[in-house]
């Protein structure tokens, strides 16, 4: 079945049809632009959404990303993005291959259109006009046959008058033979003419018209199909970015199965922990025995101990150190704060903190001397080579790199020795502060009369010569108790030595470049791992010295 044979008298309704088919093309195409406006206005709120939401460099909330829930919900945001990013490739895609392609196709579907309906109307207008010939040509014979017809009665009238002459009569006969004659040219033309428009009418009825329509319903049935494959991409641009789209949705997920509330707490322990000790009970003060007030004054602080909060804030040490601060809007003395001097040894910072700035610092200047140390090999390697290839250039003009350099590396040695020091009493201190946990109140009270200016030897007593202190005993038997009810423990991995250790404190062990020893205990973030060699010695060493590989 075609349009050419079974629509062959439906001229307008093919008109109208293809028409209206067209007009739906047109129509799709601005129903998909405004989905595209829609998916980019929605990616565009999206990603001021998630640009709202994410913190400012250097904010508090950045500082607090460290915790598991912060950085989950920053993953989301970060996961949002890109599934903004994805309803705009919708958007694109769409636009490109849906809006565009049909647009283009569409204007070809038009021209094409038009060209078939010209034809269909010159095919017409050349019939309508052998039509105006053929009825021109029978009226012309209509009207000849007439004038035919009154010349022959007139003659045979002519020839019965008896008062007619014979030159009368012959000219009568000539007039109607003349109009005989004219009138049988007429039929003649006039059957020729019917003749070519019989012909005319059957070509275009049943050749030229069912072309035309028959290309015009192959027009309209490519329409269709293209139009059919506008709406499968409709559905495939967004099929085809579903597996990221899922992606992001599954990162979001992974996000909120990443929160670890116990983690959280642990890092802000780790981040917060200062080491101080609670606050010691106050002393009765009698005034009726005139005692002096200021012997008082080291209820909360004993020897050899970092200072405190109180001398940290600026408070008033003769008053309690309270937990919560009181909010007054009328700031007078008492109430200021006067915050500590920043050190370069990080002494203004609570043990605990000081230990980990001391421990990064140090981690940072070991990342700064290897790069050195990288760069120092490369000079070397490359004065060796323009010793040997004096063409390919002058070893001379390396030196001053090469000196640099080495300057560089010693001073970042010193600098790495100095907070190395620093490390080491921080971890002194920290140990001393521990142990008066666990010591009797007498050992205690004993340190307690000490003198605060009194420097500190390696292993937490006081280091004044000729003076022993009897506080060293209580430590070395406290110490040699605790290990002999200690076990040996399996050791839970390996490391090796990456540079030279003395390990001259207390507790710590030497090291030597290369050297492999067994893991004991992590570092508990303190920045020391104790480790155990083959003979039975453990101690600690600086965990930055060392490449770590625990047993799974």
């Amino acid at each position: 079945m075609d349009w050419g044979t079974d629509l062959w008298d439906q001229y307008d309704i093919i008109d109208k049809h293809t028409q209206s088919g067209l007009e739906l093309v047109e129509k799709y195409v601005k129903f998909v632009k405004e989905r595209t406006e829609i998916e980019q206005n929605y990616a565009k709120q999206l990603r001021s959404l998630t640009k709202k939401y994410n913190p400012k460099r250097g904010c508090k909330e950045e500082q607090e990303c460290r915790f598991s829930n912060h950085q989950s919900f920053l993953d989301i945001l970060n996961e949002m993005n890109d599934y903004a990013g994805q309803r705009e490739l919708i958007a694109e895609n769409m636009m490109m291959n849906i809006c565009i392609e049909l647009t283009k196709y569409l204007q070809e579907l038009k021209m094409e259109r038009k060209t078939h309906l010209s034809e269909a109307k010159k095919a017409q207008q050349s019939l309508e006009s052998t039509y105006k010939q053929l009825d021109s040509s029978k009226k012309r014979f209509e009207r000849e046959w007439r004038e035919a017809d009154k010349a022959a009665q007139y003659a045979e009238k002519t020839d019965q008058d008896i008062n007619a002459t014979k030159a009368d009569v012959e000219k009568a006969k000539q007039q109607a033979n003349m109009r005989t004659h004219i009138a049988e040219e007429c039929k003649n033309d006039y059957a020729a003419q019917l003749q070519k428009y019989n012909k005319e009418q059957s070509q275009f009825y049943f050749s030229d018209m069912p072309l035309i329509f028959n290309k015009l319903q192959d027009m309209d049935e490519r329409r269709v199909r293209k139009l059919a494959q506008g709406y499968v991409l409709f559905s495939d641009t967004e099929r085809h970015v579903m597996p990221i789209i899922g992606k992001c949705l599954e990162g979001v997920t992974k996000a909120g199965t990443n929160v670890n509330e116990r983690n959280d707490s642990i890092a802000l322990i780790e981040q917060y922990k200062s080491g101080f000790e609670r606050p010691g009970d106050l002393d009765f003060e009698d005034y009726s025995q005139g005692i002096n007030r200021a012997s008082s004054d080291s209820s909360l602080g004993t020897l050899g101990t970092p200072k405190g909060p109180l001398e940290l804030l600026g408070k008033n040490r003769s008053k309690p150190f309270w937990l919560f601060s009181k909010k007054s809007k009328r700031l007078t003395p008492e109430r200021i704060i006067v915050m500590p001097t920043v050190t370069e040894d990080f002494g203004h910072l609570p043990p605990e903190q000081r230990r980990k700035r001391l421990q990064q610092k140090l981690d940072d200047i070991g990342k700064e001397l290897q790069k050195e140390v990288d760069q120092s090999e490369a000079l070397e390697k490359m004065k060796d080579v323009y010793e040997k290839n004096p063409q390919m250039g002058d070893p001379a003009s390396l030196s001053p790199q090469i000196n640099q350099t080495a300057q560089n590396m010693e001073r970042l040695r010193l600098e790495l020795s100095k907070y190395e020091s620093w490390l080491t009493e921080a971890g002194r201190r920290g140990d001393s502060m521990l142990r008066r946990d666990t010591l009797p109140e007498d050992a205690l009270s004993y340190r307690s009369h000490s003198n605060n200016n009194e420097p500190y030897s390696p292993d937490g007593t006081h280091s004044e010569e000729g003076a022993p202190d009897p506080s060293q005993a209580i430590y070395a038997e406290f110490d040699d108790d605790f290990e002999e009810e200690e076990e040996l423990v399996a050791p839970i991995g390996q490391c090796t030595a990456m540079y030279n250790f003395p390990g001259a404190s207390e507790g710590t062990i030497t090291m030597q470049e290369g050297e492999v020893l067994s893991v004991v205990e992590e570092d508990k973030g303190d920045g020391w791992t104790r480790v155990r060699r083959a003979n039975g010695n453990e101690g600690y060493i600086p965990t930055s010295y060392v490449s770590i590989s625990l047993s799974k």
